[in-house]
């Protein structure tokens, strides 16, 4: 836990200038919280967490070069006595489940008020978990992400429309290989097609 007697210092991640600002600007009304960083992209974000030590992570999940709930592993490595508040517009339970997963402590939707995410900053430095009570109800409803890493992959570097042969060849594996993971992934998504399944699992935040 940081000292009393100086303000908890915050680094935000955040790719959206105008929400980084807003979160900053809000945050910067709380007399015991100051925002000593901001970044706009997910691969920033340990460097600037070590450079200013940081108390306290509020990450993004989509953001270029790195996205938050990756930062989120790589800082819980690298600096593991940082706290991580992740803050998204996502509010999918899959996200849910990974950000926890890779070590976050907190996981506040962006249309909660302001109060609620400086509450969440001070509830993790206390070495508290803080999460959004309807999501987690609704992973716990959910249930875990059946698609196995590979299948994610596999389905991922489907996204843009890329046939077996160049997944294959840019995940190195065999094109038969490809299409029983993605005859596999299109099965447990309940889709009907690979463009389905993408879109499935990015509804629910499991890629």
């Amino acid at each position: 836990m940081t000292d009393e007697a100086r303000p908890v210092r915050v680094l935000l991640a955040e790719d959206q200038g105008m929400v980084r600002e807003a979160l900053a600007a809000l945050l910067g009304l709380e007399p015991d919280i100051d925002v000593v960083a901001q970044v706009s992209r997910g691969d920033q974000v340990v460097d600037a967490a070590v450079e200013h030590d940081v108390d306290v992570a509020v990450l993004d999940i989509e953001m270029p070069g790195m996205t938050g709930i990756d930062a989120a592993a790589e800082l819980r490595r690298r600096r593991p006595g940082t706290k991580v508040v992740i803050a998204t517009t996502f509010g999918r339970p899959g996200y849910l489940r990974r950000a926890m997963e890779s070590g976050a402590d907190a996981f506040l939707v962006k249309d909660a008020p302001a109060a609620e995410l400086a509450e969440a900053v001070r509830r993790v430095l206390r070495g508290e978990r803080v999460i959004d009570p309807t999501l987690a109800a609704a992973a716990l409803a959910e249930g875990a992400n059946p698609l196995t890493g590979r299948e994610l992959d596999v389905l991922a570097a489907a996204a843009d429309g890329s046939v077996n042969a160049d997944i294959a060849r840019r995940l190195h594996l065999s094109e038969g290989t490809v299409r029983n993971y993605l005859s596999m992934a299109i099965q447990k998504t309940g889709a009907r097609n690979r463009a389905e399944a993408v879109r499935v699992a990015r509804e629910k935040g499991w890629l």
